[in-house]
């Protein structure tokens, strides 16, 4: 490991430690307590938000609300749900998907939390177009005296949101999966011509701004589950005699950390395995850490709570059923167990094993839609905050920076550009909770409000 590797490595286990793996679950249980379960109570009210039943024309944003959804999804259902959990299950083994699953429904209270924040405290970019994001909602709702954990949250969130740990591992799928099998050597210069072609490829939307980006992720997403999820249920089926074993091991070896090869956290191997589960959780569903809110904060509403509903799905979609579905492909499969293999490579090595002759390519397909619908969605976020900072007549700067890093992250370690994500969604994290918390009895204060004027969910609502 080199000394820059090294030390990021450390930045990352310090600032990913007990306090912040602290801050982001208790912030996340206090939600889920204070709001009483109310945003949960009404899961299928936001299901019927999300197909624009309850849609008012005029209502301010740029988006519409399954748009918003697409956006959030695009960048959080990526790598970190086919390499993020591969990772994880060689590390920790099948426990830590449980522990995925606690923070993904405490990320679900968050989110309702931060993106109807979002909604609540929009305000005015450089050219007067209404923006969200923690960033507005520091500025608006807390004062020029907190002006400084707003650009706190920017200068991490345009860090974080570069490209490079997608770029990394779409370029090793296709070299694993296609060229070299095909006799064409993993080497410098083929990494270096799947970068280029990336880069082209992203350029060609991110430039186009929100609405383009909105555009190609609302096409990209639903076919990426769809394909993704029918792929893993067909594993599911051919080996549905262990789904049940798997599931009883997912949930006994996360209180005994019997497969757990990491350092200990809280004086036990079940901590470190916790922080281990937290960790990727929030590299899965970024709950917490602020970018969903940006996305959904430009939706076209004037209700937050519509919009605090619809960003409850995130999690659901992109842990509770993504990421649960890349670890049983992996555990059934036994590849965790059988191959030194990790990352994207070791998700490979599970469809191989179920689909022999043609897993790895349905595997690529499902890569080529995940990685690069995130390439679009952490432009959209990084330039937002750039424009927060320097005004949106300077964001091409910050997006001619992006592509650029596309290529950079193609021939890169993946040890160096995890660590250094790792490390900026845990300070995005920091301000987004921070502020949340301080603001959080306005948005209990509003939704009791809401819910007692309508009454009942399934009274039609103005938008």
């Amino acid at each position: 490991m080199g000394l820059i590797e090294e030390l990021l490595a450390r930045a990352a286990s310090w600032v990913w430690g007990p306090p912040l793996v602290f801050l982001v679950t208790a912030s996340g249980l206090f939600f889920f307590c204070f709001s009483r379960l109310l945003p949960f109570r009404h899961f299928f009210f936001a299901i019927q938000v999300l197909t624009g039943r309850h849609d008012k024309a005029g209502a301010p944003g740029m988006i519409g609300h399954f748009q918003a959804l697409s956006v959030a999804l695009a960048a959080t259902i990526g790598m970190g749900n086919i390499s993020g959990v591969a990772i994880a299950i060689k590390m920790g083994g099948p426990g830590v998907v449980f522990w995925m699953w606690v923070s993904a429904i405490l990320g679900m209270a968050t989110k309702y939390f931060t993106c109807s924040l979002a909604v609540m405290f929009r305000g005015r970019d450089s050219e007067g177009e209404l923006q969200g994001g923690p960033m507005y909602v520091i500025r608006e709702a807390l004062g020029p005296r907190w002006r400084p954990l707003a650009i706190w949250f920017c200068v991490a969130c345009m860090a974080g949101c570069l490209p490079v740990f997608n770029a990394n591992q779409l370029t090793q799928a296709v070299s694993d999966i296609a060229l070299v099998p095909a006799g064409i050597a993993d080497s410098f210069v083929t990494n270096a011509i799947i970068g280029i072609v990336l880069t082209g490829l992203t350029a060609a939307v991110v430039f186009g701004g929100l609405t383009r980006i909105s555009y190609a992720t609302t096409l990209l997403v639903p076919a990426m589950v769809v394909i993704y999820v029918a792929a893993v249920v067909g594993i599911m089926f051919l080996n549905a005699s262990q789904v049940p074993h798997y599931i009883g091991l997912i949930i006994s070896d996360a209180f005994s950390a019997s497969f757990y090869s990491g350092e200990a956290a809280f004086g036990s191997a079940v901590g470190g395995l916790i922080l281990l589960g937290v960790r990727r959780a929030a590299f899965s569903n970024e709950a917490g850490l602020g970018t969903a809110a940006m996305a959904h904060g430009a939706a076209k509403t004037s209700e937050p709570v519509h919009e605090g509903l619809v960003a409850m799905l995130g999690p659901v979609i992109d842990t509770l059923v993504i990421c649960t579905m890349t670890a049983l492909a992996i555990l059934m499969t036994g590849v965790w167990q059988s191959s030194d293999a990790t990352g994207v490579s070791l998700t490979a090595n599970a469809f191989e094993a179920a689909y022999p002759g043609f897993g790895g390519y349905i595997l690529l397909l499902c890569i080529l839609f995940f990685g690069i619908s995130s390439l679009f969605s952490y432009s959209y976020y990084g330039a937002k905050s750039f424009a927060f900072l320097f005004g949106v007549k300077r964001v091409p700067i910050y997006t001619s920076v992006y592509v650029t890093t596309i290529f950079l992250g193609a021939v890169t370690s993946v040890g160096i550009i995890l660590n250094f994500i790792d490390l900026s969604f845990a300070l995005m994290a920091v301000p987004t909770l921070v502020s949340a918390i301080i603001l959080s009895p306005k948005v209990v204060r509003h939704t009791r409000a809401y819910f007692r004027r309508e009454r009942v969910s399934s009274v039609e609502p103005a938008d």
